[in-house]
């Protein structure tokens, strides 16, 4: 069983910055993409970010420049760092991994979300 363990949400400021959190557990093989949606009141999901297991980076155009995703392989845990924040960065932010188990099957993952609210 596979788990994925979110911290780093809160309250900040406008143009403050947070560090969210994203750990998985659990046996494995290996874990492919991890990245995190976010979803505020009365909108639908939106991804924010992803980064692969090589490193590489995507990011939505409207976080692009203030948000960086990193990932320590090590502890199968990737970060998501926000600068710059905007009250319109105000949602629930949930990770994701794709995870590749022992028999190579994969499948997604989810944090249980944490919210990020940014006041004006």
């Amino acid at each position: 069983q596979v788990q994925l363990g979110e911290s780093g949400g809160g309250l900040v400021q406008a143009g403050g910055s947070l560090r969210l959190s994203c750990a998985a557990s659990g046996s494995f093989f290996a874990i492919n993409d991890m990245g995190w949606y976010r979803q505020a009141p009365g909108k639908e999901r939106e991804l924010v970010g992803l980064i692969a297991s090589i490193g590489t980076t995507n990011y939505a155009d409207s976080v692009k420049g203030r948000f960086t995703i990193s990932r320590d392989s090590t502890k199968n845990t990737a970060y998501l760092q926000m600068n710059s924040l905007k009250p319109e960065d105000t949602a629930v932010y949930y990770c994701y991994a794709d995870v590749v188990s022992t028999s190579r099957y994969q499948w997604r993952r989810w944090g249980q979300g944490t919210q990020v609210t940014v006041s004006s």
